[in-house]
């Protein structure tokens, strides 16, 4: 049967929710420190004493320090949780929400690796993979969306420098998530593009597939069109930090 061209769009229109991950250094070995993400208002940050050692140079560009079992930032104790814990709230913000689009920069070859050994581990996998639609990897997005620009680096605070003029609080995950939902705004990627760049956990090793976002309709959204000509001033956060691609 013929789906009409309103059915696929509202199938489209999932909910986005932009996802982070610090970790303990950048190999897939490394442990999850932090777990931060986004969708309009609504928000989650956690923190976890990670079991593996930090290694110095993650805990120069993060601020992460564990001492006697305690997680410091920028020499500031913060709470934490146990790893399941800060999973299963991840999958309940999900749940809330309603199957959205979970997108993050560079996620498809380091956070969310990262994140399928973490929920395989505490049989959180499948909880997690009905809870969403897919996920997004904004970092082959913006350089199929920008390729005409002469951009030197598609890093996550370059793109904002470029196309919103500001700098913000990078390689902190809660900070990094509210940078990109403000940046994703200004892209403004059709359904087309989204698809391209989709996948799940199951296909992130793949090459990019359009049905790894599930959709059984035209993948269109009504009224979208690229933003980046038009150059916003955008406050996000202090700060000169660059967040590397990973």
């Amino acid at each position: 049967m013929k789906t009409s061209d309103s059915d696929g769009d509202e199938k489209c229109q999932h909910p986005l929710v932009f996802f982070d991950l610090e970790t303990t250094g950048l190999g897939q070995s490394c442990d999850i420190v932090q777990l931060a993400a986004v969708s309009g208002g609504h928000s989650l940050n956690l923190y976890v004493v990670p079991r593996c050692r930090m290694q110095r140079g993650a805990s120069k560009v993060t601020g992460f320090r564990v001492h006697r079992r305690r997680l410091y930032l920028h020499r500031q104790l913060v709470p934490t949780n146990s790893l399941r814990e800060v999973l299963v709230s991840f999958v309940a913000f999900l749940q809330m929400l309603g199957h959205p689009l979970v997108l993050g920069h560079n996620i498809r070859r380091f956070d969310c690796p990262l994140l399928a050994r973490a929920l395989d581990e505490l049989d959180l996998r499948a909880e997690f993979e009905s809870a969403v639609s897919g996920c997004v990897d904004t970092l082959p997005l913006a350089r199929e969306l920008l390729k005409d620009r002469g951009l030197q680096s598609f890093r996550q605070t370059n793109l904002v420098r470029e196309l919103l003029g500001v700098d913000y609080k990078a390689h902190d995950a809660l900070e990094d998530v509210r940078a990109l939902q403000v940046l994703y705004s200004a892209l403004q990627p059709t359904a087309e593009v989204i698809c391209r760049h989709g996948f799940t956990l199951d296909t992130m090793e793949n090459k990019p597939a359009v049905s790894s976002v599930k959709n059984k309709g035209p993948c269109e959204l009504p009224g979208q069109r690229p933003l980046w000509a038009n150059r916003q001033t955008v406050k996000v956060s202090d700060g000169k930090e660059e967040k590397a691609t990973r």
